[in-house]
């Protein structure tokens, strides 16, 4: 296979002057891509600006020959996640490509976690991927072409204790997804999740002595791939995990119609409604909600026709 390029492309990565941010950002630009490098530079709490990471990946993607712009505005409000769109369009009058990768973490549990450290993860998590895509969406759609990646995570598939917090948001962008691409679909727009595992600042204070190699690197392929013109996937979750390359999906048991239920019914047959034995998998894109409503339709429709 040729290589993969991104010539006169134009990325917006956020997140990127240190980790998987950073891999993304040096491997799209080495193969052509034009990327604004956004990073406040705030520490791993995303409470105190540290340094200036931004430049950095900058000055390296230019010492490489490559095309790069610096951005330290916030995704974390409105105004800060469209000045970051807004710095692509200033410099090179379009944008392709929206990775948003930005990410903090305060630890808590339900019982404990503040209002303040609740907000500041959703806001840097998931409202922030609400206000890129707003931002983006309307130059995409007049250019009809785009890429998104939301960064999700295995603690929003599965949850983590003490981050509650940060799986509601990695699952909430799962939910955002699944929406851009439903609604950029005709105006060819593809929108995708990705579910990395790596070792960076992020795992501050947890034991990775058992851990197998997971550098960003190891993520960085499948992004750049879900960046690329050839990628039609679109409404899917994919996962890069210290060198596993896979799919998560959402799947339904067929389960079991009634056309009447008491309490009683259920735990009786509760073993039948979740017996996995007959599965189903609507993807989203480009009917999952109508396929999810029609079988579960179907069987009371029949119910009804047998009735008269």
């Amino acid at each position: 296979m040729s290589e993969l390029r991104y010539d006169g492309r134009v990325a917006v990565i956020t997140g990127a002057g240190r980790g998987l941010g950073r891999s993304y950002a040096l491997l799209l630009a080495a193969r052509g891509c034009k990327v604004v490098v956004n990073d406040n530079g705030s520490a791993q709490r995303g409470d105190e600006i540290v340094s200036n990471p931004a430049q950095e990946v900058v000055d390296e993607i230019v010492a490489g020959g490559g095309e790069a712009v610096p951005c330290t505005e916030s995704v974390a409000t409105p105004e800060g996640a469209k000045a970051i769109i807004q710095c692509a369009l200033d410099k090179w009058g379009q944008i392709d490509i929206l990775v948003h990768n930005a990410g903090n973490v305060r630890y808590g549990t339900i019982a404990e976690l503040s209002d303040e450290d609740f907000n500041a993860v959703i806001d840097v998590h998931l409202r922030a991927g609400f206000y890129l895509a707003r931002a983006a969406m309307p130059h995409m759609i007049e250019a009809k072409y785009g890429r998104l990646v939301m960064t999700s995570s295995c603690s929003g598939l599965y949850g983590s204790q003490t981050t509650v917090n940060y799986g509601m948001s990695k699952a909430g962008l799962m939910g955002l997804n699944n929406v851009i691409a439903l609604e950029g679909g005709e105006h060819g727009i593809r929108s995708n999740t990705i579910v990395p595992a790596a070792v960076t600042r992020m795992a501050d204070g947890l034991d990775t002595s058992a851990y197998p190699p997971m550098d960003p690197e190891l993520v960085a392929p499948m992004v750049a791939w879900l960046c690329h013109e050839s990628c039609e996937l679109t409404g899917e979750h994919l996962i890069a995990a210290a060198g596993r390359m896979a799919r998560a999906f959402t799947t339904e048991t067929k389960g079991v119609f009634q056309p009447e239920w008491s309490v009683e019914d259920i735990a009786a047959r509760i073993d039948e409604i979740r017996d996995p034995a007959e599965q189903w998998t609507f993807p989203p894109y480009p009917s999952g909600m109508a396929d999810h409503l029609g079988e579960s339709f179907k069987w009371a429709h029949e119910e009804r026709s047998a009735n008269g």
